[in-house]
């Protein structure tokens, strides 16, 4: 970095000024007896992004602190550290490569919607049974291992979704069959401290599964073949091809970002998969019981749902729905402790 203080003066002016309007704002707020529930967020952004001229109107009207104010003053903050960056070292590829930057962010945006989509079986989890699933990553290595099992060693030459089926099969009956053994106690009232025996059954359970795996199979990582090739495409023009250009493995658009198959595909499945699982919890009888449950297992159970196949269904479900299309990254699946899987997933 050419220019370093540029960066860490900007660095410590936003501190400053953030600690400042979120410790003082909320007594403003308090004195005048307001509402404080965004007053600490919203002055620290407020103060980060526009330091005394953005507090000292706040202070004086105390308005009521919106949503939109809070992702404002966000944007501005993240702003004002993009550009003190590009300032304190203009030869950075973030700064002067633009392809770089467009990639990156591409890259970023798929990861995300791959991650998001494993998260939403550790909310799912939560959210019915009230524990967090320390053995939800070890699943995510499970069926990766077992979609590679099943297609390169059991039954080779066998497509690659019939090895997600297969696996995701699989990893429903396991995870079924793990709750129905441990986390039973945890709601029948065999068990005094319910969330403590959750969070250790389910981190035992993961170091289990991770040194099973490893005993049966080894340590040596494996890879799945790529499930799809792109089509061939040249657009707009086969000898200009600057909009889309596709090999076999890989996308590229403008002639700037790249997009490897493995990547697009399980990107496009976790939107898909995204909007069955909303469908499913929102449309479906099954689906309203389970958020029933989430609300109020009492309630739910009044009004006939039991709960207790509700806490199976969700863990089950939990470890499917991510995996459909999570394994489709055809990453390579290493099976000793904190591979790929469960470092991603915890």
């Amino acid at each position: 970095m050419q220019y370093s203080s540029i960066f860490w003066l900007t660095i410590l002016w936003l501190i400053f000024w953030g600690v400042v309007g979120g410790v003082i704002t909320r007594r403003v707020y308090l004195r005048k007896d307001l509402d404080t529930s965004n007053a600490t967020l919203g002055g620290s952004l407020i103060g980060a992004a526009f330091g005394p001229i953005g507090l000292v109107p706040l202070w004086r009207k105390s308005p009521d602190i919106s949503r939109a104010a809070i992702t404002l003053a966000s944007l501005v903050v993240v702003g004002i550290i993009v550009v003190a960056f590009a300032l304190a070292d203009p030869e950075n590829n973030c700064v002067s490569n633009g392809s770089f930057v467009a990639s990156q962010i591409t890259n970023g945006l798929i990861i995300g919607i791959i991650y998001g989509l494993m998260a939403l079986g550790l909310t799912l989890i939560f959210s019915i049974l009230g524990i967090v699933s320390f053995a939800h990553g070890t699943f995510y290595m499970i069926g990766g291992m077992l979609v590679y099992h099943i297609v390169v060693v059991w039954f080779p030459g066998t497509h690659p979704l019939i090895g997600v089926v297969g696996a995701c099969a699989l990893t429903f009956v396991l995870g079924a069959t793990f709750e129905r053994l441990f986390l039973t106690p945890m709601y029948d009232g065999r068990v005094e401290r319910p969330i403590e025996y959750g969070i250790l059954i389910t981190f035992g359970l993961s170091f289990t599964l991770v040194y099973l795996v490893q005993a049966l199979a080894g340590a040596n990582p494996v890879k799945v073949k790529r499930f799809f090739d792109f089509p061939r495409i040249r657009l707009p023009e086969a000898s200009d091809p600057w909009l889309i250009k596709t090999s076999r493995g890989n996308m590229e658009l403008f002639d700037t970002v790249s997009i490897s198959n493995p990547r697009f595909v399980a990107a496009v499945l976790s939107i898909m998969v995204l909007v069955s699982l909303l469908y499913f919890l929102h449309k479906t009888w099954t689906g309203k019981g389970l958020r029933a449950v989430s609300q109020d297992r009492d309630a739910a159970a009044i009004a006939g749902i039991n709960p207790n196949r509700m806490n199976m269904l969700a863990f089950a479900l939990s470890l499917v729905r991510f995996r459909r299309c999570d394994l489709l990254l055809s990453l390579c699946w290493v099976d000793w402790v904190r591979c790929l899987g469960p470092l991603s997933a915890e």
